[in-house]
């Protein structure tokens, strides 16, 4: 198991391309689980949800989810690259738990359609995010930056999921 996990840390550095593309390729995939929920909940009781005004069009959603993907990815591959000289565990870990929280919220707002229980996740997703942010800062500063976005991105949508509530 010791020289698995060995093999696993090690990979970056021999394969860098590769585990490059693979990070990148986890995230998405992960990321398209989320949106299996989001496809249950868009028809028709998301149609039919009075929207507030500065709501994005679905492809954009889609577009900036893609691109946010991919700097997780590459993200989440700074910090496996760092994996042989420091230890990384808490960083991965804040990472695959706001992942998980990320794909609750596609199930929660659009799986069980509940605005509220989004907004909950959300906020909750938001927090993790900052704690993902700030432990990657502490091994890799570009890693953290990458991040930036992707809480940015997390707050307009925690401001539209409150605007779903007031106005539904």
């Amino acid at each position: 198991m010791a020289s698995k996990l060995k093999k696993i840390k090690q990979y970056p550095q021999k394969n860098p391309i590769l585990s490059l593309i693979i990070a990148i390729l986890l995230c998405e995939a992960a990321g398209i689980s989320g949106s299996i929920f989001t496809a249950m909940g868009l028809e028709p009781w998301y149609q039919e949800l009075a929207k507030p005004e500065l709501t994005p069009p679905g492809t954009l959603i889609s577009i900036i989810w893609i691109i946010l993907f991919a700097l997780m990815g590459i993200a989440i591959w700074l910090i496996w690259r760092q994996s042989t000289q420091q230890n990384v565990k808490t960083p991965v870990t804040l990472f695959t738990i706001q992942f998980i929280i990320n794909i609750m919220w596609s199930a929660i707002f659009f799986g069980l359609q509940s605005l509220t229980g989004g907004m909950i996740t959300i906020t909750l997703l938001w927090i993790a995010i900052l704690l993902t942010i700030i432990s990657f800062y502490k091994i890799d500063k570009k890693a953290a930056a990458l991040m930036i976005p992707y809480i940015l991105w997390v707050t307009i949508a925690a401001a539209l999921n409150l605007s779903f509530i007031i106005l539904n």
